[in-house]
């Protein structure tokens, strides 16, 4: 069986290293997993006020996740936590309440910046806004990816062979993972 997994780049930059982490899950992914960009640019900042008539760009968001069996979150380091960018989406998706399209949504985290601590501390604040909207995370293995230039190209194409094995070897337990919270989720009570 194979599963769509909506992939979300929290850099808005055309140019991002977390942007090019993202195209090299997607050609790394087992045959299982469809990898398909979920876009957040284009949401204006979530308010309240849009609960009673969601935006077109509220609407098809909501849709896009609706429509993906699992999530990934390729994520950049801002300031010690994740771009304003994504969590705007998330509250987008979250919201009106009783309506929230991360429920039951089985996630992984995952970014790269130039740092040692790569995106470490972001990572646990997105976590952490995840249980919040009940989507189950992947906690093991972590993928904190310390990028070097050179190391994965434009197109996604990964230089270093050691990270390329990883990056696989973590797509095939996020596969795994979303197996098994999948298959939990069709077993009625």
């Amino acid at each position: 069986m194979s599963y769509k997994v909506g992939v979300f780049i929290g850099s808005l930059s055309s140019d991002s290293i977390n942007r090019k982490l993202a195209m090299a899950l997607t050609r790394l992914a087992p045959p299982e997993l469809e990898l398909v960009e979920i876009p957040i640019a284009a949401l204006p900042l979530y308010n309240r006020d849009f609960d009673a008539d969601f935006p077109p760009e509220g609407r098809a968001f909501k849709d896009a996740v609706a429509a993906v069996d699992a999530l990934i979150f390729v994520t950049p380091e801002y300031n010690r936590s994740i771009p304003g960018a994504l969590k705007n989406a998330i509250d987008w998706g979250s919201r009106p309440w009783g309506t929230n399209s991360f429920a039951k949504k089985p996630s992984a985290v995952t970014g790269t910046s130039m740092g040692l601590i790569s995106t470490a501390v972001a990572q646990q604040h997105l976590r952490s806004i995840l249980s919040f909207v009940n989507s189950p995370e992947m906690a093991q293995p972590e993928a904190y990816v310390h990028f070097t230039p050179g190391m994965i190209d434009d197109e996604g194409n990964v230089a270093d062979a050691h990270t390329e094995e990883f990056l696989r070897n973590w797509l095939t337990e996020f596969h795994i993972f979303v197996v098994k919270v999948v298959g939990a989720q069709s077993i009625t009570p």
